[in-house]
């Protein structure tokens, strides 16, 4: 499954992943190849869909991909994809291929699938926690997430053992030359958010098998938790903020909202510290609200903190209160994608030089792609 590294996009392509990554994709089978995904944390209702070289996740499953401008035919006899904008030709894509891994399950029966799923071509991502104390009460919810779907569409398992994770990962490394790992959770209702099971889960998968980890939770209250998650195996960490204002925190996702600004900056920065400039991450989801200049001031503090911040189009998922939500446009994306890949060449952090993780990924925004 590995590939060769593609070639910098040059501007047509570049701009075609946009706006694929803004409108969609209107697909006659969206599990042709890799199945699509449906539900779950984080951004989701995707299909992996690789332009020029270049592997992304495009909406499939949305309400705007539904009614996109851009639309693919089944594969011809020579397996080639043609991309249509209307009815004009305009690119041949690809599908990663199903993973191997997919095929196996535990000893006592439990799908690999449902304990870890492939994101993109080669990264290993699962939510080891699938139960979220934000998402147990809809007034304290983060109105973007779907969590609770796969579980509840038995897609998944509650909570992944750490024996589960190593055994998974070590397959999917064999089987299918994934190169790194994502663990994110749910918020249990425990002081730490999650960094004990990260640190549980990485150290199991790291005695196992020689794969580059991202741990992903939310600041927990102590800061030693940095240290001990580093010393478990953890190569990057990611503590999303989602949006950057008050006021769109408050009104979208008023559970995680408790957790301040201020109390973010100051995580960020004792995780520099552990993990170094541009191995701490966080995710800025472009279209809740804020504007273009809210999302730069924000990444501007970031990135002198050494922190990479990803910004990723909304993806309005199927099922929650913003499911009617529209995604930004793709003029909006570029808006904010160019002049943030400037500043990030200029700091010196770049996607490639992450060890693991969303935004060594990329795969759900074309940032990187604007990076110089």
């Amino acid at each position: 499954m590995t590939t060769p590294s593609p070639t910098a996009p040059n501007e047509a392509t570049r701009q075609l992943m946009t706006e694929l990554q803004s409108w969609g994709l209107r697909l006659p089978d969206p599990d042709a190849g890799a199945a699509s995904r449906r539900g779950g944390a984080g951004p989701s209702d995707h299909k992996a869909v690789t332009v020029d070289g270049h592997t992304i996740m495009v909406p499939v499953h949305t309400g705007s991909a539904s009614a996109s401008p851009f639309h693919a035919d089944a594969a011809d006899a020579s397996g080639r994809i043609t991309l249509k904008r209307a009815s004009i030709p305009i690119a041949n894509i690809a599908f990663p291929k199903q993973p191997r891994f997919y095929a196996l399950q535990t000893f006592d029966g439990v799908p690999y699938a449902h304990i870890a799923t492939l994101h993109s071509s080669d990264v290993l991502a699962t939510t080891v926690l699938q139960n979220c104390i934000r998402y147990e009460h809809r007034d304290s919810a983060c109105q973007f997430c779907a969590i609770g779907q796969s579980l509840a569409a038995k897609r998944t398992i509650a909570h992944k053992t750490p024996e589960q994770l190593a055994e998974v990962a070590r397959a999917a490394v064999l089987l299918d030359g994934v190169k790194h790992m994502v663990l994110t959770t749910g918020t249990p209702p425990t002081s730490d958010r999650g960094a004990q099971i990260l640190c549980d889960s990485a150290f199991a998968i790291k005695a196992a098998v020689d794969l580059p980890i991202q741990g992903q939770c939310e600041p927990p209250n102590d800061d030693k938790w940095f240290a001990r998650m580093k010393a478990a195996g953890i190569d990057t960490l990611g503590m999303h903020l989602e949006a950057v204002t008050p006021e769109v925190r408050s009104r979208i996702m008023p559970g995680k909202a408790t957790v301040s600004l201020a109390r973010y900056m100051k995580a960020f920065e004792a995780a520099v510290a552990v993990f170094g400039r541009g191995q701490v991450n966080t995710y800025i989801l472009a279209g809740l609200g804020d504007t273009r200049e809210a999302i730069l001031e924000m990444s501007e503090k970031l990135i002198a903190l050494g922190v990479y911040p990803f910004v990723v189009p909304f993806v309005p998922i199927s099922g929650t209160p913003l499911e009617n939500h529209p995604a930004p446009t793709p003029e909006f994306m570029r808006s904010v994608l160019e002049p943030l890949g400037a500043m990030l060449s200029q700091a010196g952090l770049r996607a490639s030089e992450i060890k693991a993780g969303c935004g060594k990924c990329g795969a759900c925004s074309s940032q990187s792609k604007y990076e110089k």
